[in-house]
């Protein structure tokens, strides 16, 4: 029965810092003003079509 509970805490755990980790990057998707973004846009836009395939 031991065995249960630890491996409910690691899961508890594990969904605790899945949590974290999407939280901080929303907050770090939200701080960026629309121009922004489609600056970022257009600049990946650029470098993808200049690689070669």
């Amino acid at each position: 029965m031991k065995l249960w509970k630890v491996i409910g805490l690691a899961a508890f755990a594990g969904v605790a810092a899945s949590g974290v980790v999407v939280a901080r990057n929303q907050r770090r998707r939200a701080a960026y003003t629309p121009d922004q973004v489609r600056e970022r846009l257009h600049q990946r836009l650029a470098e993808a079509s200049n690689q070669p395939e």
